[in-house]
């Protein structure tokens, strides 16, 4: 299968919207699924956290991702399976960047989101662009980034999921997600979905700009007892 830098974007484009005012009778609005976690915990650190580990533990069960692999509609033909991790994983990142207090439906967020999905580093684009974020970004200074900043992320997101779903490509992501779904019986990559939770904690909620260069990513989600621990907190 070959996918161009255009239907790539088409692709990454229709997985955010759909992952912000969710699917009907399948999942909520991205506000309303933060507000849930937010107004039962007193910390938006804790409240991610807990949203993190949850989300985690839910979508490695048995059937999640083949079931909503159906569900979802999209402008690329690409495999149920892969295609319901994408959205999984993105949604996820949203959620925190809602939860950190970033406005999801400006451009400058989704493109973020994007660039924490792929996994590429934006510091030296910004670096270039003449834009001073310092070790740290709010998001003010996010509402800044000007279109032309914006493209060049989106460019690269674009390649790093273009290589990525190459007709040799996407024929190994399948096998990848289907060998894995074996073992934890959800067919959800669990391993790559702990690193971009990771990532976008320390991005979003941490406001750390270097998240998407740091391969020594801090541990949110650990353990089981680690998420039973978590879920057991907010009950107090």
């Amino acid at each position: 299968m070959e996918m161009n830098q255009n239907q790539i974007m088409e692709l990454l484009d229709t997985l955010y919207e759909k992952s912000i005012n969710g699917i009907p009778k399948v999942s909520q609005p991205i506000d309303v699924l933060a507000n849930d976690y937010l107004s039962k915990n007193n910390s938006t650190e804790k409240a991610a956290k807990q949203f993190v580990n949850y989300q985690v533990a839910k979508c490695t069960t048995s059937g999640f991702v083949t079931g909503l692999g159906g569900l979802i509609t999209l402008p690329v033909a690409i495999p149920a399976n892969v295609s319901s991790v994408m959205y999984v994983q993105m949604r996820m990142i949203a959620c925190l960047a809602y939860m950190g207090g970033y406005d999801t439906n400006s451009d400058q967020v989704q493109t973020l989101v994007y660039a924490c999905l792929a996994g590429i580093s934006i510091d030296q684009i910004i670096k270039q662009a003449g834009i001073k974020f310092g070790t740290k970004f709010t998001t003010a200074m996010v509402k800044k980034i000007p279109g032309t900043v914006l493209t060049k992320i989106n460019q690269k997101a674009g390649f790093r999921f273009l290589t990525k779903f190459g007709e040799k490509g996407i024929i190994n992501i399948a096998k990848l997600v289907s060998v894995v779904g074996g073992v934890i019986g959800g067919g959800f990559d669990l391993v790559e979905t702990k690193v971009i939770a990771n990532r976008a904690y320390k991005m979003f909620i941490k406001g750390d700009l270097n998240a998407l260069d740091n391969k020594d990513d801090e541990k949110i989600i650990d353990t089981e007892a680690d998420i039973i621990k978590s879920q057991d907190e907010s009950d107090n």
